[in-house]
This record gives structure tokens, sequence and C-alpha cells, in this order.
């Protein structure tokens, strides 16, 4: 059309593409957590975002209501179109919800293998409500966490795999070598929910064992953390970061997006994923 002109297309190879990584997770309807966190905190990280559905909740800052979990066939139509299109750098899981659920995710990663897949054993939202299901859990031990580079569980989390109180940060580090006996490369617990030694981080990678301080910031409005912190961590390994460097520029990522967390809502509001940018000029 006249007075219409086409943007010059940049030369080819002369841009750099960022690294493709997919979260394989839940819905949540109030974008604090799941699918909505990861694909926000994999973008803000410098990644680009990919998703596989696998259940859809009902959620708001306050409380999950109801989830519904997807068919079989659909999550591994999913899976198949992402692993055979795209060039995928890394992969973490979310929630998975069944025992169906986690055997077929676990299939299809053992066929379509990747470097770099950061396993987040959700289990339960922060209003109780129950997002794997207890039977489920066995089979997120024996067939889903050997697949993983990194298992990243909360407190309680890391409580119900390993079998065993955690209060300070010598239980974690026992925690998390229960954890790395089920065949992982590596594993984060998150002190969030700590007793002592608050919002310090254990990592475990067989050999060493290295405690990351962190600030500890007290506020309600944590909604997603987890999903934030295992998303980012993906994305720096997609980047060729290794396993400490990610790790540690995604608490750094995380602690700041807690810091600037947005009091929306009436319950746990959710972190700010993109708190460097600029509000637009009204």
């Amino acid at each position: 059309m006249a007075g219409l002109e086409t943007p010059p297309l940049s030369a080819p190879g002369s841009r750099t593409l960022p690294p493709q990584v997919l979260t394989i997770a839940g819905s949540d309807s109030g974008g604090g957590a799941g699918v909505q966190a990861d694909i926000k905190s994999i973008q803000a990280n410098g990644a680009f975002a990919l998703s596989v559905l696998t259940s859809i909740t009902a959620q708001n800052t306050k409380e999950v209501t109801t989830a519904f979990d997807l068919p079989l066939r659909v999550i591994e139509a999913q899976l198949a179109a992402v692993f055979d299109d795209f060039d995928l750098s890394a992969v973490k899981t979310g929630m998975l919800s069944s025992k169906g659920i986690v055997k077929r995710v676990s299939l299809l990663l053992k066929q379509r293998p990747v470097k770099n897949l950061v396993v987040d054993p959700v289990m339960v939202s922060k209003s109780g409500y129950p997002l794997l299901k207890p039977d489920a859990v066995a089979l997120v031990k024996s067939e889903l966490i050997p697949l993983a580079a990194l298992v990243t569980p909360n407190i309680h989390e890391a409580e119900l795999l390993a079998g065993m109180e955690i209060r300070n940060l010598c239980e974690a580090e026992e925690a998390a070598r229960k954890i790395f006996a089920f065949g992982c490369r590596a594993v984060l617990v998150k002190g969030g929910h700590l007793l002592q030694q608050r919002g310090c981080d254990l990592l475990f990678d067989g050999e060493t064992a290295t405690v990351l301080k962190g600030e500890f910031i007290e506020t309600q409005n944590t909604h997603g953390t987890g999903c934030t912190y295992s998303a980012a961590i993906a994305a720096h390994l997609a980047h060729g970061k290794p396993l400490g460097r990610a790790v540690e520029s995604a608490k750094n990522y995380v602690t700041e997006a807690i810091r600037h967390a947005l009091p929306i809502g009436h319950g746990h509001g959710p972190t700010d994923h993109f708190y460097f940018l600029s509000p637009p000029a009204v």
C-alpha cells in the first residue's frame, strides 16, 4: 500500500537469538505462580519461554478453589509440538498433579532427553490445596527426579521427599543428600521456610554442600516465589552458566522480585517479575 514501508530485515546471523526454555506446569488464574510466573521469569532472565499446560487451577492470592487435570493425550500432544519444532536449552517442571501425568511426562522426557532439566516438586499451595496427589510422590522420586540436573524443593517439600524434619541448614544438607540419592545431579533446598537461618538456601551437587546466604524480606507478598526461582535457574542454565552461578543469579533475581512484590489481591500478592522496567509515561 502507498505510504507504508517495510522495515529493513536484519542480515542473516546478525542477531543473537535467546535460548529457548520450556516450562511444564499448571496454570494459575491469579497470574502469580505456575506457568504464568514461569513464563515471566524465563523472559525476564533473557530466554524465550515455551509452555506445556498440565492442569488448570482456579486460584487467586487467597486460595486455590479447584483444579482440573488436562487429558494425557493433550499433554503429550503439547510436548510433541514443542520438541518437534524448537531447540530447547532447558526444561523445568512444576505442578504435575497425578500419577498419570508424572509417569507420562517422565517417559516423554526420557525419550527426548534435555541437558538442563530443573524439577520443582510442587506439592501444596500456600493456602494448603494439594497440587500433587499423595500417591504420585513415589513416582516423582523414582521416575522424574533421576532425570533432573537440579531438584528445587522448599522446606516442606524436602521434608516430604526425605522423610525427615528440617529446622536448620545441617538438617537441610541431610535431606539434600537423601534426595540426591534418588538419582538427580544436584539438589537445592530453598530456605524461605527455615526456622533458623531464614533466607539461606543449600545447594548439594553430590560432593559439596554450598550455603547461599540471602536476605529474608518480611512481606506476605510471596505468591509464586518457588516457581519464579526455579524458572530463573532454568533460564540461566540455558545461557550456559555453570550450576552454582545459575543458582546464584536466579537467587539474586528472585530476591529483588520479592523486594518489589506487588500488594495486589487480598492475600499473598505476587512478586514483580519485571521490577527492573520503568512504567510507561502517562
